[in-house]
């Protein structure tokens, strides 16, 4: 579920988390449903793909839009959205989860709860896949179909046979559903970075929608290889399982699948991958559009106007334990009202009446010192720790509230020369200094689906590196066997107050 957080939520909080988060994700679920009927139609018009002939092509697949299954399946596919919604919501975080070793993305990859998240793709995955087949007709359409077996052609006795394209289709879907979800654990695709520079949520998602569609095109052929592959190897098993089950003939007359002649049909290979496409591009737009609604900017009330708003006002979230969404949504407003907004800073410095005491101003630097004081402290602690064993320790919360959990706007499908790819999206299975650049020319730079080691590749310089911009320290170059040292002397004691933390601690934290 959600990562981060310091212990439960109050009553009045876990009440503050609707009011905030629901009308968001409400929006989110409305318009990924609302576009689906969109893709649909795009979907029925490049299935029945016909150049040589385009006025029958359109004028068909316009007439295939208004039957009664494609209608069905736009119905059940909303369903599917509407579950892959829940799970985005379920699964969010606003700190990312990175493991330190590939047997600690093992162990998440196998923990139960990430294993009822790769079931529930698969099988969201068949049913779209399932509705693709219904829809492209033709020999996807059914799984069992009429046949005359070879030993009797002389009696021309029809048959119910298998059909195996059909079958080919929905172990295409789970195996994609089932990609999808290991893809969205390996690259952190649940976390929620926070916009910088704020846009309309239109133009965030006008902008972002070329690079899915790019990203959707490009993944799903990968799936398909992958599929085919392992179809190639283990389809016997599944073919053979459920025509004995069912009591269905295998016509002998068709090519089988599981064969190289099977696999190179360009007519399957096609029609699966755009069904791969069309999974992708829904299922990345419901998350893009969560993401783009989650991560919105929300007005806290810095005084209440009514005696029930107080727990809803800025400085009281601030100095409360809300869910960490909450939270980071204060802070961003926080952030917002010191640069933009002249008269929400007058209410932080008002004066309580009677008294005349700077209440509101006093909450909100008290909790800003606080977490600058505990982000200073675990800096220190990681940086202790690693000086004693030489090694980096893997501190999931040093990013929880500190200038790494608030990225650049909207870093999920940035142009290719322009995005830095955070941290958290590095898979601990590869391993940068051995990942050839060719096998990476035709990944996204700068999509949160590829290597940071790819950006290093393509010659793209973070601004956020310890080697840009500056001229670095020998102790950052170099690792002895002590980085810098706690110990007092009589000058520090003496200007313990005035001498400020060593810079070089927080580039070399920084740079591992």
């Amino acid at each position: 579920g959600r990562t981060g957080g310091t212990g439960p939520p109050s009553g009045r909080h876990q009440r503050c988390t609707p009011w905030v988060l629901g009308r968001r994700v409400a929006a989110a679920v409305a318009w990924s449903v609302l576009l689906l009927p969109v893709c649909t139609g795009a979907f029925v018009v490049l299935s029945g793909l016909d150049p040589f002939h385009p006025v029958r092509w359109i004028s068909n697949s316009f007439n295939d839009l208004y039957t009664s299954y494609v209608i069905f399946c736009i119905l059940l596919m909303s369903v599917v959205t509407l579950i892959i919604s829940i799970f985005n919501v379920e699964f969010y975080a606003v700190v990312p989860s990175i493991p330190c070793s590939r047997l600690a993305l093992i162990g998440k990859i196998i923990h139960p709860q990430q294993v009822i998240h790769s079931v529930v793709h698969a099988v969201m995955g068949m049913l779209v896949a399932w509705c693709t087949a219904v829809m492209t007709k033709g020999k996807f359409q059914f799984l069992a179909v009429s046949c005359t077996p070879s030993e009797s052609l002389d009696d021309t006795v029809p048959q119910m046979c298998l059909n195996e394209y059909h079958l080919f289709f929905l172990l295409s879907g789970a195996f994609m559903g089932y990609s999808y979800s290991l893809s969205y654990l390996i690259n952190n695709m649940n976390y929620l970075p926070f916009p910088v520079i704020q846009q309309y949520k239109y133009l965030r998602f006008r902008r972002s929608l070329p690079l899915l569609i790019k990203h959707s095109c490009v993944e799903s052929l990968y799936f398909v290889r992958n599929f085919c592959v392992t179809y190639y190897f283990f389809g016997y098993i599944p073919k053979v399982w459920i025509s004995t089950t069912m009591n269905l003939h295998i016509d002998s007359k068709l090519h089988p699948l599981d064969s190289l002649t099977g696999l190179l049909d360009l007519s399957l290979f096609y029609h699966t991958w755009l069904c791969g496409v069309f999974l992708l591009i829904t299922w990345y737009i419901a998350w893009l559009l969560f993401k783009i609604y989650a991560t919105e900017t929300h007005h806290f009330p810095v005084q209440p106007t009514f005696a029930e708003e107080t727990d809803q006002c800025l400085p009281k979230i601030l100095n409360s334990n809300p869910p960490l969404i909450i939270k980071f949504l204060a802070l961003q407003d926080l952030m917002l009202l010191s640069q933009y907004s002249p008269v929400r800073r007058q209410e932080v410095f008002s004066l309580s009446q009677p008294g005349g005491h700077p209440h509101n101003w006093t909450a909100i630097s008290r909790e800003c010192l606080s977490l600058l004081s505990d982000l200073t402290q675990r800096l220190i602690a990681q940086q202790e720790a690693a000086a004693a064993n030489g090694r980096p320790v893997c501190l999931h919360a040093v990013y929880s509230l500190s200038s790494g959990a608030v990225v650049r706007e909207d870093m999920a499908f940035q142009s290719p020369r322009s995005n830095i790819v955070p941290r958290a999206s590095m898979s601990s299975l590869v391993k940068p200094s051995l990942t050839p650049l060719k096998t990476l020319s035709g990944s996204d730079v700068g999509s949160p689906f590829s290597s940071p080691a790819l950006n290093c590749k393509m010659g793209i310089l973070d601004v956020n590196s310890p080697w840009h911009g500056s001229v670095q320290s020998p102790q950052v170059m170099r690792r002895g066997p002590k980085l810098w040292t706690i110990l007092p002397s009589p000058i520090s004691l003496h200007n313990k107050s005035l001498s400020p933390p060593p810079p070089n601690l927080f580039y070399t934290v920084r740079r591992w």
